[in-house]
């Protein structure tokens, strides 16, 4: 399997570098509105917003279960909520609707592999990778951050279910993120 290739994001120094000048009366580059014919276009907009690269683990009754997620989301300071979307037509979407507890591990640029893994496989748990959590689910080792949650409650959002959590332990790491950004991965540069 080819690897896939890492773009880098490099922050301007002046602000104004990071302006784009495009005339209030010219038209965007790709107008259009959204429907079942040009998913893959919107998916490819949606790409356009960097996010960080989440692996969301529970426990199940066959063992440490995860998923790459990059649709994670603080919500709320007070209380504590997050909440982050799985797709209906998954077949991990059922486990997760069912945790209780969930973890969600905010991954570091070294990790590329793990988020390749666990997008993957469910049960790409190995030695030295992973702890049991203190709150029922499994915490992934080195993260830049972690959010052990109980299941507040869950949505329907259209084809994804959208899980609220709220944050029981917060950790924190010092490193740089890893980032996904129109289909590739990468880092602050």
């Amino acid at each position: 399997m080819a690897q896939p290739r890492v773009c880098r994001v490099a922050a301007a120094e002046d602000p104004l570098e990071r302006a784009v000048n495009v005339p209030a009366n010219e038209p965007a580059a790709n107008s259009f509105v959204p429907n079942r014919e040009n998913q893959r276009e919107l998916r490819h907009a949606l790409g356009c917003f960097g996010t960080g690269v989440t692996v969301v683990t529970i426990d199940t009754a066959e063992g440490p279960f995860g998923m790459t997620v990059n649709s994670f989301s603080s919500v709320s300071l007070d209380p504590p909520l997050i909440l982050w979307s799985v797709d209906k037509r998954s077949a991990r979407c059922r486990n997760f609707e069912n945790a209780e507890h969930f973890t969600v591990n905010v991954l570091q640029q070294n990790q590329q592999d793990v988020a390749g893994d666990f997008a993957k496989n469910p049960m790409a748990f190995r030695e030295g990778l992973w702890r049991n959590g203190g709150y029922g689910s499994p915490v992934l080792n080195h993260c830049l951050a972690t959010f052990e949650c109980v299941r507040e409650t869950h949505y329907a959002g259209g084809d994804h279910t959208i899980i609220l959590g709220r944050v029981l332990q917060a950790t924190v790491n010092n490193g740089v993120p890893l980032l996904f950004f129109r289909g590739e991965f990468g880092s602050v540069a």
